[in-house]
């Protein structure tokens, strides 16, 4: 849910690589630095991420910052659905990722359920667009977009990827242990509503 101290930092960050990509002068290039340095600090101290790391993170960054896209893919068969095993975390989530860059959203959720999971899929219907920060998600550096898309398996064969160790179906009374930097037991109960009412308009905060 929405975290006042993390909203600061992100928006603290979000101002500090405007001003670094518009300036031309050389002292404000030093003040957005150092608000730069001041949401590093900020998600350091509340968090347990390094502020080597994050400094590293900000300082790739470039352009006008905007909200970043991640896509999980929604596949229902018999009544369950499909999650995958991170390797990163050894916990479950719906198959998806970070966005690439040329591809579009349902072409970016295609390759993601394919390489995690092993299955061709074709894409039906966007179910939801939610606001990380106002789910139950751990903290993190940046704000993102999350895209659920229900898709039709087509063909494949379940195998994992290089992300993943396992590949299972799960129904709604018996979910394993999630990954909660990727999706949450309550937007995976909103996701089995729509497979009970296909009708269902899609969600967005």
């Amino acid at each position: 849910m929405s975290i006042k101290w993390l909203e600061w930092a992100q928006r603290i960050q979000a101002i500090s690589q405007a001003g670094l990509t518009f300036t031309k002068d050389v002292f404000d290039k030093e003040r957005y630095e150092e608000l730069r340095h001041i949401s590093a600090d900020i998600l350091n101290h509340y968090s347990e991420l390094q502020i080597e790391e994050i400094e590293g993170l900000f300082r790739n960054e470039r352009g006008y910052p905007t909200p970043k896209l991640d896509v999980r893919g929604v596949v229902f068969k018999n009544g369950k659905i499909l999650l995958v095993k991170e390797k990163l975390e050894n916990k479950w989530s719906l198959p998806g990722g970070f966005c690439d860059v040329g591809l579009s959203a349902s072409e970016n959720v295609v390759k993601e359920i394919y390489e995690e999971s092993g299955y061709e899929v074709k894409v039906k219907k966007l179910l939801a667009v939610l606001d990380m920060t106002k789910h139950d998600h751990p903290p993190h550096s940046y704000h993102y977009y999350k895209l659920f898309i229900q898709c039709e398996i087509v063909g494949g064969n379940p195998s994992t990827g290089t992300e993943t160790s396992d590949i299972d179906f799960f129904d709604q009374e018996h979910l394993p242990d999630l990954s909660l930097n990727r999706n949450t037991a309550a937007q995976l109960e909103l996701m089995f509503e729509y497979y009970q009412n296909p009708k269902k308009e899609t969600c967005f905060d």
